[in-house]
């Protein structure tokens, strides 16, 4: 790995952290790649469950690096080549931790992610609209996707910024914790999706994500078809435990 993005383990969930600070961790293709690699590897883990993603110093992500383009240094599409970080969702859930700016392209990262977290200091919004930077890394399907047609639509063409709690409001972040603790809140939530049957919350996440291309009966037969092997595998077991007392009283567990 590059020495701009750092992978750390601990047991089932994986934590990447951007690690360009002097630059609100803004993505060069170096680092880009690097990304992409790193969810490439975690995705293949099998004994990697949930990862979390998050920007070292404060800042989540600025973007493509806009210094590197405008020596000259065209960057790759993020999210439209083959090679790029964000081209389709994982296998496996991914947990944004943000703190100050996800922006312009860092958007996009954040988007890419299945929950975003925020602290007070997030700030989201397409920057990129002053400079003529087009959108590549998926913002402009994603964002839509999440927030609506008519508040994606606000964002892209005015460029404004949008704090962590209209961002909560809209649904473009998940949840609001402290700040500070974005990674923290994170990473417990990551532990605490890895504990549940792997397949049966693979099987609706990935229904989930389908369903988009799909008319609602065709997606209604798709979820079905991804539901068979947890019906298998896990279902029976997991009500025998149920009716055996597990999860009584509130407790919320696997």
């Amino acid at each position: 790995m590059s020495d701009t993005l750092l992978v750390e383990r601990d047991g089932p969930v994986t934590t990447l952290i951007i690690n360009r600070p002097k630059v609100k961790n803004a993505l060069d293709n170096e680092t880009a790649h690097a990304l992409a690699a790193a969810f490439k590897a975690f995705d293949a883990d099998e004994d990697a469950r949930v990862a979390v993603l998050t920007g070292a110093g404060g800042a989540f992500c600025a973007g493509a690096d806009l210094k590197e383009l405008g020596s000259g240094v065209d960057y790759f599409p993020w999210a439209g080549s083959d090679e790029g970080p964000l081209r389709a969702p994982l296998s496996k859930p991914v947990i944004a931790a943000i703190e100050g700016h996800a922006c312009a392209g860092g958007l996009g990262v954040a988007l890419f992610c299945d929950i975003r977290i925020v602290d007070d200091t997030a700030t989201f919004g397409v920057f990129s609209r002053r400079w003529g930077v087009p959108m590549s890394d998926g913002t402009t399907v994603r964002l839509p996707r999440i927030v609506g047609m008519g508040r994606a639509l606000d964002m892209l063409l005015t460029g404004r910024a949008v704090g962590a709690d209209e961002a909560i409001t809209m649904g473009l972040a998940t949840r609001k914790v402290a700040r500070g603790t974005t990674r923290a809140e994170a990473e417990a939530l990551a532990r605490q999706i890895a504990g549940f049957p792997r397949i049966a919350m693979g099987s609706d996440r990935r229904s989930t994500y389908e369903s988009f291309d799909l008319d609602q009966a065709a997606a209604i037969r798709r979820e079905m078809e991804l539901s068979l092997e947890a019906r298998r595998q896990e279902a029976q077991a997991g009500a025998a435990r149920f009716a055996a007392g597990a999860g009584r009283h509130g407790k919320f567990g696997a």
